[in-house]
């Protein structure tokens, strides 16, 4: 029974052993027989939170566009220890980041409307949304912003981006 239910939920997606653990428990496996399905099928690698971790990092920042800071907190809801998120998420450095927030801002960026001040805190929200620390969040914004228009240009040049990030840090705390 036990491990059909495993199976059955791995037919759906890969899941994490935590995921699984609670499949399980939600459909009163006892713990005892819970742990040896799960122990033989990490055995036999059926199971791999580090090949999740680093699949799921890969897929979420790719589709979504999610910095490290989000997709840290998706692998812990999902039972991914630490160690096994910190290594995953390793693999996606600060430029690949920063050039992933400047894509999503310039996407955004052809349908924004509205004033240059309105259309920067909007964009900055979005990408703090997705996990982005606020340094890169309004550098991005600004760069992208600076190439736009002359009218967003002239607004860009007035923005203090380090300032603003400091400041923002200081909110955060």
């Amino acid at each position: 029974m036990a491990r059909e239910i495993c199976l059955r939920q791995l037919a759906v997606r890969p899941r994490t052993r935590a995921e699984l653990a609670t499949a399980l428990a939600r459909r009163g496996i006892s713990e005892e027989t819970a742990a040896g399905v799960l122990d033989r099928y990490d055995e036999v690698g059926i199971i791999d939170d580090a090949a999740f971790a680093r699949a799921w990092v890969a897929s979420r920042h790719a589709g979504r566009g999610l910095a490290r800071r989000a997709l840290a907190n998706e692998l812990r809801q999902r039972g991914v220890d630490g160690d096994t998120a910190s290594e995953a998420l390793g693999e996606l450095d600060e430029t690949t980041e920063a050039e992933t927030a400047r894509a999503l801002v310039e996407r955004k960026l052809r349908t924004a409307r509205g004033e240059p001040d309105a259309v920067f805190r909007r964009l900055v929200g979005m990408l703090a949304r997705k996990g982005y620390p606020p340094g890169v969040s309004i550098r991005a914004v600004k760069d992208a912003l600076a190439a736009q228009s002359a009218e967003a240009a002239e607004f860009a040049e007035q923005i203090d981006a380090d300032a603003l990030a400091d400041a923002e840090g200081e909110i955060d705390r």
